[in-house]
């Protein structure tokens, strides 16, 4: 087999992965992670696992290494963001935010936030993209503050609440008298 072909097989799963199944790794809406029920308390180990997690296009999340894949759980999102600074004002302004495993981003292009609605109370469910496919939900305090850190902007005519980072405008939510 080619090298190519190797790293092609390797990068998609085919052939010479071994597929594990269910690896019975859960990761809480808290972010805590757990072993067959046991919550991983060394977080230099449960920083190695999210080194190779991936979320595949039908929403699942695996543990992939060179040698073999395994599903996990994951309830919400893979990663809290447990810290938000704003550095700058306006569209200059900069939120960088730190998850609960100490992966830093500046939300931006590369690093989007997403506010989904919770459909049985309607509350928003704030998140920001870490890397490939993997979100942080974005924890209650943090929202608070970032919350702090939003402006009004005029979008087609309608008031929009929303939050400036990197040059990239974030909606959260379109204005009405009432609100």
């Amino acid at each position: 087999m080619t090298d190519a072909k190797l790293l092609s097989s390797l990068a998609t799963g085919a052939g010479l992965i071994d597929s594990c199944g269910d690896f019975g790794i859960h990761i809480a809406r808290d972010g805590t992670w757990f072993y067959h029920g046991s919550p991983i308390g060394r977080l230099p180990l449960v920083k190695l696992f999210a080194s190779v997690l991936r979320r595949e296009a039908d929403g699942t999340y695996w543990l992939v290494t060179p040698a073999e894949r395994g599903m996990i759980e994951v309830e919400d999102a893979p990663f809290v963001a447990v810290e938000v600074q704003a550095r700058g004002s306006g569209s200059e302004q900069i939120l960088s935010f730190r998850t609960n495993l100490d992966d830093t981003v500046d939300a931006g292009e590369n690093h989007p936030l997403r506010f989904a609605s919770d459909p049985q109370t309607g509350e928003p469910g704030p998140y920001v993209l870490i890397r490939g496919a993997l979100e942080a939900k974005i924890a209650r305090s943090v929202f608070y503050h970032l919350v702090e850190l939003g402006c009004e902007r005029e979008i087609d005519g309608a008031s929009v609440f929303g939050f400036w980072s990197n040059g990239t405008f974030f909606p959260l939510d379109t204005l009405t008298p009432d609100t």
